[in-house]
């Protein structure tokens, strides 16, 4: 059994990086689902403004920078967030003087990508609690969207590209742009 004096230890080294840590978020994010198929298509995931928020140091946006490189553009996250997906692209861009990012990827079936129709008829649907990211919000869509007591997205059954956004915090005076660091660093990981 642990002593108190370890349990104390153990829990400031995991406290304490929490709370210095920066928090690397975006402004907003759009989903666009493309049916080639029956049940098979595309998912594009676009990323606007990607910031790092709670900034005290150069250290905090260089560890943001850091995740973002090499958890997401040239880490696994996405894909583990849709191990059923297959053929993974990624990028970073620069858009309206912000950094962005874009993930696209295939699926054969709608479950892959947390899409659903009932017995394969009728509208497709996708719920909002199978967004990824703590703190998206509804932004707008396509299709037709059931309200904060049913948060699913309802689509036509005839319907080729399904499509809504999300926001998730606008910037404020304590966020850094990763625009910055992508400029000067982008050379070293392509």
């Amino acid at each position: 059994m642990p002593t108190l004096k370890k349990l104390i230890h153990y829990l400031l080294l995991i406290v304490v990086p929490l709370c210095i840590a920066g928090c690397l978020t975006c402004e907003k994010k759009e989903y666009v689902f493309q049916l080639t198929g029956e049940n098979s298509g595309k998912l594009t995931i676009k990323y606007f403004n990607i910031y790092s928020s709670l900034i005290d140091s150069t250290g905090e946006i260089d560890s943001d920078y850091d995740e973002l490189v090499y958890m997401w553009y040239k880490g696994e996250k996405v894909e583990l967030d849709f191990p059923l997906a297959k053929k993974f692209k990624k990028r970073l861009y620069e858009e309206n003087g912000t950094l962005c990012g874009e993930v696209t990827m295939e699926f054969d079936d709608l479950k892959n990508v947390r899409l659903y129709r009932f017995k394969d008829k009728g509208p497709y649907m996708f719920s909002l609690t199978g967004v990824n990211d703590d703190g998206e919000n509804f932004e707008k869509t396509n299709g037709d969207y059931g309200g904060e007591k049913m948060p699913v997205i309802f689509w036509p059954d005839d319907s080729k590209t399904l499509r809504f956004s999300t926001k998730i915090a606008p910037p404020d005076s304590t966020c850094v742009s990763m625009l910055q660091q992508w400029k000067v660093k982008k050379k070293t990981f392509k």
